[in-house]
């Protein structure tokens, strides 16, 4: 059995020890039998309201319906602690917490419930009050037994209100939308019309109750707007590498807890940006999810509730953002809007696809140009795709053209895979680069199709051997820039200028 196998085994085991330790709450409350814990707060609180309280009303009753008192200073209210429970008196009951939840929820790999309770900051109160929500769907006599103990033959479901009585160390304020359980969304409210918060029907979110059964993955409603995870594209160039090292250090060296920067990834190239951010997930055990900026809801609440999600995943998976806004038109579109109050939330390991810096982030984020291979790095690269038959190709080709590693290898392989003799390779990799270069290039300018020839020209000796060196010089530029060393020493532009007069 591996180790996944033996902890769902032990997760089912726990659950179904808890499962049946609360139902025996259950039934002793629908019994008229309450926990020592809460008969001894309740008549401490009893005393100091009424020396001679009725006995049938409970601690929830006395709350809601005491006599009004004169105005005391505000006492803050004792921090819910998640204690481990101490033996007493109380601990010989038959529904006291069984040793061996207690012992399961001590270990080094901890059921669902526990490991959920540690991430999102859940108290003990507010972990049994999840289990009471998720055991709707766990065990099918738990809606009676829900019904029987808060009296009322319709009341088939859990509610705060049972909670506070079912469970020992209840705390109010587990009902605020601040603490956890309504914060990250983890039980859904049915509260119609002017009905109390506190008596209305819980019910437990249904990507949670199936992480507490030991499944784990992407909520459902995240996945319509999330692209697939980015393929590992293969060994990224040394320049790349190095802006890769960078970013995994930063990541490496943040205070724990601490809100992680936004990575303004900028540049041109959004496939080599997505191919840099993919191997920092990667090395940091992570699986990169893209988000299109257009993709984001436009309205304040779905945005809120994407966030949160986005949030609550980021702390049960191990997953990483990254947003593709190269498309955006920041200053009139709605959803620009929407993008700067995501990207100024905490949302994990988060990467920002754009073209220009977005200052307005201020602090929270961190500025990164990523380009393409340098020329060097590209001519390798097409020495490696073309393999034995590369001869002068990857010269000529590194020279004129400026393509990422995913386009180098694209390109060659077409070429190589093509039916046609060999002689022809130059003439197949030269088309295929300008099929591949040409819808850039339409943005920018006309293209022209040539029609004549060397052959065709009719001009005097000087002329025409005066073009064949700008020709000449073309060709070899990559030669002479990177063989040659001169790219180094030169902090001028590096194409070829040629003025004709007359």
């Amino acid at each position: 059995m591996s180790d996944i196998e033996r902890w769902l085994a032990a997760n089912d085991q726990y659950l179904a020890t808890a499962l049946g330790w609360l139902r025996e709450r259950l039934e002793r409350l629908a019994g008229g039998e309450k926990p020592a814990a809460l008969l001894a707060k309740e008549k401490e609180v009893a005393h100091a309201v009424d020396p001679e309280p009725p006995k049938q009303r409970s601690l929830l009753d006395r709350m809601l319906r005491s006599e009004p008192k004169p105005a005391q200073p505000a006492k803050a209210l004792p921090p819910v602690r998640d204690e481990p429970r101490r033996p007493n008196a109380a601990a010989t009951e038959k529904a006291a917490i069984p040793a061996t939840m207690i012992e399961a929820e001590a270990e080094g790999e901890p059921p669902a419930l526990v490991l959920l309770s540690h991430r999102l900051g859940l108290s003990e109160f507010e972990r049994h009050t999840l289990l009471l929500c998720a055991a709707m769907e766990l065990d099918t006599r738990i809606a009676g037994l829900c019904a029987r103990a808060q009296g009322e033959t319709g009341r088939t479901y859990p509610t705060f209100a049972l909670a506070l009585t079912l469970f020992d160390q209840p705390a109010w304020d587990v009902m605020s939308p601040e603490r956890p359980l309504r914060y990250w969304r983890l039980v859904e409210i049915n509260q119609p019309g002017a009905q109390p918060l506190v008596t209305s029907a819980l019910k437990a979110d249904e990507r949670i109750v199936s992480y507490l059964k030991g499944l784990n993955y992407l909520d459902d409603r995240l996945v319509p707007l999330l692209m697939a995870p980015v393929p590992d594209k293969g060994a990224l160039p040394p320049s790349q590498a190095r802006v890769a090292d960078t970013l995994v250090g930063q990541l490496q060296r943040a205070q724990k807890g601490a809100p992680l920067p936004v990575f303004q990834l900028l540049g041109a190239d959004s496939e080599v940006k997505r191919t840099v951010a993919n191997e920092v997930a990667s090395r940091l055990g992570l699986t990169l999810y893209r988000l299109p900026a257009e993709a984001l809801p436009q309205q304040t609440g779905d945005l809120e509730t994407f966030v949160r999600l986005w949030q609550r995943e980021s702390m049960l998976l191990p997953i990483a953002l990254y947003i593709d806004a190269t498309q955006l038109d920041r200053g009139a579109s709605a959803h620009a809007s929407g993008l700067r109050r995501l990207l100024t939330r905490g949302m994990g390991v988060t990467f920002f696809d754009t073209r220009e810096p977005w200052p307005e982030l201020g602090r929270g984020s961190v500025m990164v140009d990523v380009a393409k291979p340098t020329p060097s790095e590209q001519h390798a690269a097409w020495r490696e795709a073309l393999g034995e038959s590369a001869e002068e190709h990857p010269s000529r080709l590194a020279g004129q053209f400026n393509f990422n590693y995913l386009a180098i290898r694209a390109i060659a392989g077409a070429a190589l895979a093509s039916p046609d003799p060999q002689g022809a390779l130059g003439e197949r990799l030269w088309m295929g680069c300008l099929r591949h270069a040409r819808p850039a290039l339409d943005q920018l300018a006309q293209p022209l199709e040539p029609k004549a020839t060397w052959q065709d020209l009719e001009l005097p000796a000087t002329e025409n051997k005066l073009l064949q060196q700008i020709s000449d010089q073309v060709k070899s530029r990559l030669a002479v820039y990177d063989g040659w060393g001169f790219r180094e020493r030169m902090n001028r532009g590096l194409g070829i200028s040629v003025l004709f007069a007359g």
